[in-house]
């Protein structure tokens, strides 16, 4: 079975095709082949993502990756089996062309098309690919940061953001120090400079955390690192300390209220070092396990949604070209996971 899976939740154009064959045995004997898994991703040197501007960028490259991707795993589209995209949540004007983009690929190839949840695709990929059981997922991109784990035919969110996103919060005091969009990256590389620790608030309510006031104290403090009072250094590592553990400590405790003993990581801010060691650090103290999937699919990158589209596939989901509208506010606990026992 191959499918070709289409992502487009926020700055990523992304095309991947994935060989399975789940049609003919059971998950844990399943394999998921990535054949490739290609993507073009919006930059800019100030301002973050302007919808607009995202939107332009994923219609210029959208056929070019596309063809790429099927160059790369030497699949002619005519072999393609079904058709997967990103249907949310995400920014309504990146997600509609990559459900544009399908739709006219499934028309076209006369290819059953199937709309997948981004969040959902994050957690299903780490499962399979890192072996994982049962894990819980904790889910640090852009926009989204919540804790996940399965129960009883869904996939709950046990504690989730007040306001915005890890990935989108780092992106924010990047931009206010002057760094360019993605700011994660940078802002790690500094992390690791930094030897003071400056206090800053630190906002955790019950199972959900918030990331405002820490924003605005951060942000703050940059005009003492102007004024030479402070070190760039220690602000970005404080400021990074403090955001890490919070997401550190809901996640403790989702593993202490559900009992499960193994966590993928999942999202771009995955990718980050600082946040990857303190996890594992607390993980060692509870006796659970900690899953790191490769980079390339702990970004939004289009392997994971072929990759669920596939699951879905197998548990006879589809979705008709009338259900291929875009859902930018799509929960991660509206979705029904028909493909689990």
């Amino acid at each position: 079975m191959i499918c070709l899976g289409i992502e487009s939740t926020a700055h990523t154009f992304g095309a991947s095709i994935i060989e399975s064959d789940l049609d003919k045995t059971n998950y844990e004997k399943a394999t998921c082949k990535i054949l490739s898994n290609e993507k073009k991703t919006y930059t800019t040197t100030s301002g973050g993502m302007i919808p607009r501007e995202l939107s332009e960028h994923h219609y210029k490259h959208a056929t070019q990756i596309i063809g790429q991707s099927l160059d790369v795993a030497k699949i002619n589209l005519k072999e393609i089996d079904l058709i997967a995209f990103s249907q949310g949540p995400g920014i309504g004007n990146a997600l509609r062309v990559g459900a544009n983009t399908a739709r006219q690929l499934s028309i076209k190839t006369n290819k059953p098309l199937i709309g997948v949840n981004h969040c959902v695709a994050h957690l299903e990929i780490g499962r399979k690919l890192c072996a994982a059981k049962d894990p819980i997922l904790l889910y640090a991109s852009g926009a989204n940061t919540q804790i996940i784990c399965y129960e009883n035919s869904y996939y709950r969110v046990f504690g989730e953001t007040l306001d915005t996103g890890i990935g989108n919060f780092l992106d924010s005091f990047g931009r206010n120090l002057g760094l360019g969009f993605p700011a994660g990256p940078i802002l790690s590389e500094l992390y690791y400079e930094g030897k003071e620790l400056i206090e800053l608030p630190y906002t955790v309510k019950g199972m959900d955390l918030a990331f405002s006031g820490l924003l605005t104290a951060a942000t703050r403090k940059i005009k003492e690192v102007e004024r030479r009072k402070i070190r760039k250094e220690d602000l970005v590592y404080s400021t990074m300390h403090y955001a890490f553990a919070m997401l550190t400590e809901v996640t403790e405790r989702a593993l202490a209220h559900t009992e499960k003993n193994e966590i993928v990581l999942g999202g771009g801010v995955g990718c980050s070092k600082p946040l990857q060691q303190m996890v594992e650090s607390m993980c060692k103290d509870r006796g659970a396990k900690l899953f790191i999937p490769p980079n390339q699919v702990m970004v939004d990158n289009a392997a994971m949604i072929g990759w669920t589209g596939t699951l879905m596939y197998k548990a006879k989901v589809k979705t008709s070209i009338n259900q291929s509208m875009i859902l930018p506010k799509q929960r991660t606990d509206d979705i029904k996971v028909t493909w689990r026992k």
